[in-house]
C-alpha cells in the first residue's frame, strides 16, 4: 500500500508517517517509481506507535515496542525491553497520581478553610451571577 492508504487505514496524516520514518521508527521502502511503499506489518507498528502515544507514552518509548514486533514477537510487548518501559511508566504514572493528591489535599483544605471563614448572612457583593 502507499503513505496515503496507511495514513488512512492507521488514522495519521502522511507527515506523521513520514516523521515516524525518519526517526527510523517504520521501514522506509520505495518502489521503483520512488513512491513509498507498505505492508501491513507497517500498518501493525503504526497502530502500536499510536495506542501507546494515545497512553500517554513519548515517541521515543515505543521504540522497544516497534522494536520487538518487527522482531517477529506477535506483541510489541513480548520483549523485555518493552516490559522495562512499561514499569518506568508506571512509576511516572504513580509519581504524578502522588503529587496530584497532594495538590487535591490542599485545595480540600482551602475550601473548608474558607467556608469557615464565610460571613453569615453572606455579603451581596460576593454573590456569584448566574
Amino acid at each position: 500500500m502507499r503513505i496515503g492508504e496507511l495514513a488512512r487505514r492507521a488514522g495519521v496524516s502522511t507527515r506523521t508517517l513520514r516523521y515516524y520514518e525518519s526517526r527510523g521508527l517504520i521501514p522506509s521502502r520505495r518502489e521503483v517509481n520512488g513512491y513509498r511503499v507498505y505492508d501491513d506489518a507497517d500498518l501493525r507498528l503504526v497502530e502500536q506507535i499510536r495506542t501507546l502515544q494515545d497512553f500517554g507514552f513519548g515517541l521515543e518509548e515505543t521504540r522497544p515496542f516497534v522494536e520487538c514486533l518487527r522482531a517477529g514477537h506477535p506483541t510489541g510487548d513480548s520483549c523485555p525491553a518493552s516490559l522495562e518501559v512499561y514499569r518506568g511508566k508506571l512509576a511516572e504514572l504513580d509519581t504524578l497520581i502522588d503529587e496530584l493528591r497532594a495538590v487535591r489535599h490542599q485545595v480540600s483544605a482551602q475550601l473548608a478553610r474558607a467556608e469557615l471563614d464565610l460571613p453569615d448572612p453572606p455579603d451581596p457583593l460576593c454573590q456569584m451571577k448566574g
